[in-house]
């Protein structure tokens, strides 16, 4: 079976996530820092392959009221480019709060802001995708 690969769209990084084999459980990959759209593609291509990646998840921000803001379109623009350049399946997943909850995980475990700053994209990722797990195995 091959993995799921969760992915947390910023301007500035991408966080990463990918699931073991039998697509329980999420773990962070890492934090890409975004240059270009074709480095950024370069690199997530490099992941699927590495990883064996199947489908990919990626999160989408959406107002509390359920609509979609600007955040939220360049997510579903980001995912459609990558289901086109990637030939995979590119799933949304709604990742309201998921930064928050990352943020209030890294907290309790007294993590440094410092060292949150440089994993917390990631954790958000291993959120979105957990969840997204979570849901297909219900």
């Amino acid at each position: 079976m091959k993995r799921m690969m969760g992915l947390d769209v910023g301007d500035k990084t991408i966080g990463v996530a990918v699931s073991d084999e039998l697509g329980w459980t999420a773990q962070g990959v890492e934090t890409i820092k975004r240059q270009s759209r074709e480095k950024d593609f370069a690199r997530l291509a490099e992941l699927v392959a590495h990883y064996d990646v199947g489908e990919v998840v990626v999160g989408l921000p959406k107002n509390m009221n359920g609509t979609i803001g600007p955040r939220g379109e360049i997510c579903q623009t980001f995912a459609r480019m990558l289901e086109e350049q990637m030939s995979l399946p590119v799933h949304l997943w709604d990742e309201r709060l998921t930064t928050m909850a990352a943020e209030r995980m890294l907290i309790s475990a007294d993590v440094s802001r410092q060292k949150r700053k440089k994993v917390i994209d990631k954790m958000a990722a291993v959120l979105i995708l957990q969840g997204y797990l979570d849901a297909q195995s219900r």
